[in-house]
């Protein structure tokens, strides 16, 4: 299956069990993990980091990601498990 079987190129949102999931959520989750992993990044950064990845926890969730692929990092995961 491929990206485009899922949502085509038009399409920027869809929908699994009632969970409205927008195009490029695991992207954005991927991208908040790494700034959660840097040592170098701000406060501001990690606060903005960790309240999208809550945002987007439901639409993860329902996607069944975390079902498939587990978090390498122990807090991270421990985090995410928690929320």
């Amino acid at each position: 299956m491929r990206a485009e079987d899922i949502l085509p190129d038009h399409v920027n949102h869809g929908s699994v069990d009632g969970v409205l999931i927008r195009k490029g959520t695991v992207a954005a989750f991927l991208a908040n993990a790494k700034t959660l992993a840097r040592t170098d990044a701000t406060a501001a950064d990690r606060v903005a980091a960790q309240r999208d990845i809550l945002d987007s926890l439901p639409a993860l969730r329902a996607l069944g990601l975390f079902d498939v692929l587990a978090i390498r990092d122990d807090a991270l995961r421990a985090w995410v498990d928690a929320a």
